[in-house]
């Protein structure tokens, strides 16, 4: 009774462990019946019938990525190059992925080479070396058509290296060399002609501002001089007004004093001619006589006996 008991217990729990599947998050199983695609169960609990059912593959549907081994391939230009790829992928269709072909990651590693071969095969070196977001590009999306049947879709294709013959690396060092050295002698040049440059324009700028300052001084000691002069005027322009002034009040005394003296013909007639004596003193050559005077010429002598009484 006991082991009787113990058997069916062991074979209970061997239908469940046969029956129960749990299937992790990302990942699916493929169950086929009597031979036949069942069915495709989803993360969680999953009931199989056991010795009916048949858990084909465990397909894992999150990103994967596949390094395709490094492959010789021929340029345009007859260069042999060796290119390593890195291929991103991810299951969309698990029945497609397991059952439209044998091995999924093969078929991806043979497409991909073959698709590079081509592509690269119509570029040249050069291009092949400066291209590579262009050849990741068009190597993508051809695998990702080619692959889309098998349930799969590529996501990204990355070339990690690309290694040309010695002889060429050799060549391109030499050729990076040359251009390294043409360039520092342009910046060299060009810093050259900048220093001249900076240096023409300082002279430049000194000789303009020395111009502007002697402007300034000329302009400066100018005004100085025609303020100077303007003063000046104004002094002996001023001094002037203040003789003239001075005569006029002298003149004015003077007339002043005879008028109240009351003065008779022959007293007018010699103050005349000592104003015409004084005025004479200042010309140069001749001495101009009011007609009035000259009747007083004709008795100087007896007016001046008049003046001595």
């Amino acid at each position: 009774m006991t082991w009787g008991f113990i058997i069916a217990l062991i074979i209970v729990v061997l239908i469940a462990i046969k029956t129960i599947k749990i299937v992790p998050q990302s990942e699916v199983l493929i169950v086929e019946r009597l031979g036949r695609y069942h069915k495709t169960a989803e993360a969680g609990l999953n009931i199989i019938w056991p010795f009916i059912d048949h858990v084909r593959a465990r397909v894992d549907l999150r990103e994967q990525t596949m390094d395709v081994q490094p492959q010789s391939v021929i340029t345009k230009d007859n260069v042999t190059i060796r290119i390593d790829t890195v291929v991103f992928f991810q299951i969309t269709e698990a029945r497609n992925a397991v059952y439209e072909i044998q091995n999924l990651q093969n078929g991806i590693k043979y497409l991909t080479t073959t698709t590079m071969r081509d592509i690269i095969g119509k570029m040249e070196l050069d291009t092949t070396l400066s291209s590579r977001e262009q050849i990741n590009s068009q190597l993508r999306q051809i695998l990702d058509e080619a692959t889309d049947k098998w349930g799969c879709k590529v996501n990204r294709v990355e070339i990690k290296d690309i290694d040309p013959p010695k002889d060429i690396r050799e060549a391109m060092e030499k050729q990076m060399n040359a251009e390294r050295n043409k360039r520092a002698v342009i910046l060299e040049a060009d810093g050259q002609k900048q220093a001249a440059i900076t240096i023409a324009e300082g002279e430049k700028e000194s000789r303009i501002l020395q111009a502007e300052a002697e402007k300034e001084t000329n302009i400066r000691k100018a005004e100085g001089d025609r303020q100077a002069r303007i003063l000046r005027a104004t002094g002996e322009a001023e001094a002037i007004k203040q003789i003239a002034e001075a005569k006029a009040q002298e003149i004015e005394r003077v007339y002043t004093a005879i008028r109240n003296a009351n003065p008779d013909d022959k007293l007018i007639q010699l103050k005349s001619l000592e104003a015409l004596e004084e005025v004479s003193k200042g010309a140069a050559n001749k001495v101009f006589i009011p007609f009035e005077a000259t009747k007083a010429l004709a008795g100087l002598g007896s007016l001046k006996e008049i003046t001595k009484e």
